[in-house]
């Protein structure tokens, strides 16, 4: 039997990806929106992801898009966490790693400890 990771964490793009995989341990889908989704394209992440029935968190940019996607996925997904990082950053993909781990271990996923020191 195959493992499924119990969270899920969902980002713009693969640069946001390759931040996060940098400070968690805990092991996670990552799922890369490549920006606005589509209904259809929601509804194929929605089933192949099982997204009703794990633990979801939300990171995006703090920019226009990344906010509108924000706002899409919270209609869509309402049990899911929402990860923010600073707009001082405004990009996932330039937010400090320490930083990140900070915001993530705030919501219970396993990071690197050596981010936190």
């Amino acid at each position: 039997m195959t493992h499924i990771p119990e969270k899920v964490i969902i980002v713009e793009g693969l640069t946001d990806k390759k931040q996060i995989q940098k400070v968690i341990t805990e092991d996670a889908d990552i799922i890369c929106t490549n920006g606005t989704l589509g209904v259809e394209k929601f509804d194929e992440l929605l089933e192949d992801y099982d997204l009703d029935n794990r633990d979801v968190y939300i990171l995006v940019d703090e920019d226009e898009p990344g906010i509108k996607l924000r706002k899409q996925l919270s209609q869509e997904l309402p049990h899911a966490e929402h990860v923010f990082v600073s707009s001082e950053y405004r990009e996932v993909a330039t937010t400090p790693e320490n930083i990140l781990a900070a915001e993530l271990a705030g919501k219970r996923i396993e990071v690197n400890p050596i981010f936190l020191i």
